[in-house]
């Protein structure tokens, strides 16, 4: 009893002491207490010193320089990289040409009749109707373009991505070097990946194929190797049993049974190389994209609109074909399924021969209706009557401008306010609470490395558009994702909604913005804020009603009202798939915040169009790196908890 008595004293701690979290602060307070004074004491200046920048746009020129200088001669460029542009744009050509001849009759038709065989005649109808709008807002051989493109980095992606898939599915190690390089590619803004390809192969079709397929090939990687993850071990163990060598299991079973995970990844990767093809534009990929951006250059928000609806079309057309697919996989083949599928292929060979000896094959004329004449007297007429001096509730560009003077300058004018040791710190303290030390150290190692690249102001005007979009859309997509969990109503009168945003490529979003709001960083931040609203709003859904029903019927049967459920049981009970959501969201909205810089949002994204547009790509990829760097250090502060548990805190 003595001995106990004795030791007690020295091993009782105050029970706070014992949180992780707590014991985190305090160690963080420690350091904080340690480096301060001597960061204070050597740089007193609160935005990042001088003397920890290191210039690299002198041998960044000099690297640009090279590359431009020896692209004909170099055997790296002649023998290899020299034939992969080739070969990219003889395929692309190629799909073009074969859809040209085709014709718009048998191109509508050859597309009717693949949604008819995958998804019924209802979608069929859908598919036919969106071409033919392609064809009647005067957007045929842009549409064309645009599809060549994506046939091409489509295929190139799902071959890359599947091979990656491979590996990773098969083996552990593979599986662990490949999961830190998918995670991050994942989680950067698509603008980050022009700059690379264009310096390697310059302005055109390959720089743009290419950057397509190096932003669209994880999610194929990923769900691919998922997949083959997840096979069922009895089944597996039977065919073994089997007597069956590693390849016949492979292709006898895993991939069979990976089968809706290859699909997702195949639907998935469409819409990001569709998303992508829209954006590369910039780097000179032509087709619909190139129509937006030089109608949203020149404020022509008609011309853009009518190049805009034909991307949408044509992104909701393919995601629900390959959803389609998807979801009928499994089912029982139709008996005369493949003499349909003959029917089909001899339907589309005659219409498109009958438009050729026609002498249809272009979209006539007289058939295009011209939209942009009238949107842009609807946008003259908003300027006039809804941009100021609406009662009470004010114009959009009233409310454009006190965002702007009310929220932006004041978060940004903060920021920049703040010593940049203090900044760090926070990004420590947060990710560390969140996640590990190891996500802290990246986080802080990437904020560090914007520094060190000489673009800490114009990164933190990029941070403080997110910060401001992300709250917004937190706002805005919990109090919208609560209303949908705790009504079917409500989630089944959104989830059309949802839909078609989800599958709305980037670019798109800028259109409807700069007619409501002009140019700015405000429509940027708006933008941004219908971008990512979507993928909040259903993640808190999803949260909510995976709620234990087991914890509701308790609290419900203690006397708890509605809304004392939501705040204490549902809440935090839903905290990691919250967590998750502000995860997602905080990706997103950087994605739409940078492309913003094409509607006057400036910052990181003005400085990659300006290196873009004049061919000073030192500028351009220092930009683009400080892009890297901000998405890798808000990933990491945002993680969920659930990563953190598994990797151990």
């Amino acid at each position: 009893m003595a001995t106990v008595t004795a030791a007690a004293p020295r091993t009782a701690l105050p029970s706070f002491l014992k949180h992780p979290v707590v014991r985190k602060l305090l160690l963080l307070a420690l350091a904080a207490a340690v480096l301060v004074p001597l960061a204070n004491a050597r740089w007193a200046s609160g935005s990042w010193p001088g003397a920890l920048t290191v210039d690299v746009s002198e041998p960044l020129t000099k690297v640009s320089d090279w590359i431009i200088d020896n692209r004909d001669s170099h055997p790296l460029f002649l023998y290899f990289l020299g034939h992969i542009s080739n070969a990219v744009v003889i395929c692309v050509r190629a799909v073009y040409l074969v859809l040209l001849a085709a014709g718009w009759a048998g191109v509508t038709a050859a597309a009717s009749l693949l949604a008819w065989r995958v998804a019924g005649p209802r979608l069929a109808a859908g598919t036919g109707l969106a071409f033919l709008a392609c064809g009647f807002l005067g957007m045929w051989v842009p549409t064309m373009q645009t599809l060549a493109l994506m046939v091409v980095a489509v295929l190139a992606s799902v071959v890359v991505g599947v091979l990656l898939g491979l590996a990773a599915g098969l083996s552990d190690r593979l599986d662990r070097m490949l999961r830190p390089v998918l995670d991050t590619m994942q989680v950067l803004p698509a603008f980050a990946y022009l700059l690379p390809v264009v310096l390697v192969f310059g302005i055109g079709v390959p720089a743009a194929v290419l950057a397509t397929v190096v932003y669209a090939a994880p999610p194929m990687a990923r769900l691919t190797a998922l997949g083959l993850r997840g096979a069922d071990k009895e089944v597996l163990e039977a065919v073994e049993s089997l007597g069956t060598t590693a390849r016949q299991r492979l292709l006898t079973a895993r991939i069979p049974l990976a089968r809706k995970e290859l699909l997702l990844g195949l639907n998935q990767t469409i819409m990001m190389a569709l998303s992508m093809a829209v954006i590369a534009s910039v780097i000179g990929a032509g087709g619909l994209g190139d129509r937006v951006y030089q109608a949203l250059a020149s404020v022509d928000v008609g011309a853009a609109l009518a190049a805009g609806i034909p991307i949408v079309l044509l992104a909701v057309v393919l995601d629900r074909v390959t959803g389609a697919a998807g979801e009928k996989l499994g089912e029982e083949p139709q008996p005369n399924g493949r003499r349909l599928w003959l029917y089909a292929l001899a339907g589309t060979v005659a219409v498109a021969v009958a438009g050729r000896l026609a002498g249809r094959l272009d979209w006539p004329d007289a058939w295009v209706l011209g939209i942009a004449e009238p949107v842009n007297r609807a946008v003259d007429w908003m300027t006039d009557h809804l941009y100021t001096g609406v009662p009470v509730v004010g114009g959009t560009a009233d409310w454009a401008a006190h965002f702007t003077t009310w929220v932006l300058d004041p978060v940004r004018d903060g920021l920049l306010w703040l010593p940049w040791w203090s900044v760090l710190l926070v990004v420590a303290a947060l990710s560390w609470l969140i996640g590990t030390w190891r996500t802290a150290l990246t986080a802080v190692l990437a904020m560090a490395a914007i520094g060190v690249l000489g673009v800490w102001k114009p990164s933190l005007d990029t941070l403080s558009q997110v910060l401001a979009a992300v709250a917004v859309t937190l706002v805005l997509g919990f109090a919208t994702g609560i209303a949908a969990a705790r009504s079917d109503r409500v989630e089944r009168a959104l989830r059309p909604v949802l839909d078609v945003f989800q599958t709305m490529p980037q670019f798109v979003y800028l259109i409807p913005v700069v007619a409501l709001f002009g140019v700015g960083r405000a429509p940027a931040v708006a933008a941004a804020v219908v971008y990512a609203l979507p993928a909040v709003v259903r993640i808190t859904t999803q949260g909510l009603r995976q709620v234990d029903p087991a914890a509701l019927e308790s609290s419900r049967s203690l006397g708890a009202t509605p809304a004392q459920q939501l705040r204490q049981v549902q809440l935090p009970l839903a905290r990691p798939a919250l967590l998750l959501a502000l995860n997602q969201g905080v990706v997103l909205v950087l994605a739409v915040v940078i492309i913003g810089g094409l509607v006057g949002g400036g910052a990181l994204g003005y400085e990659v169009v300006a290196g873009l547009a004049r061919g000073d790509l030192a500028t351009g990829l220092v930009a683009g790196a400080a892009i890297v760097c901000l998405g890798l250090m808000l990933d990491r502060v945002t993680q969920p908890t659930e990563r953190r548990a598994k990797k151990g805190a």
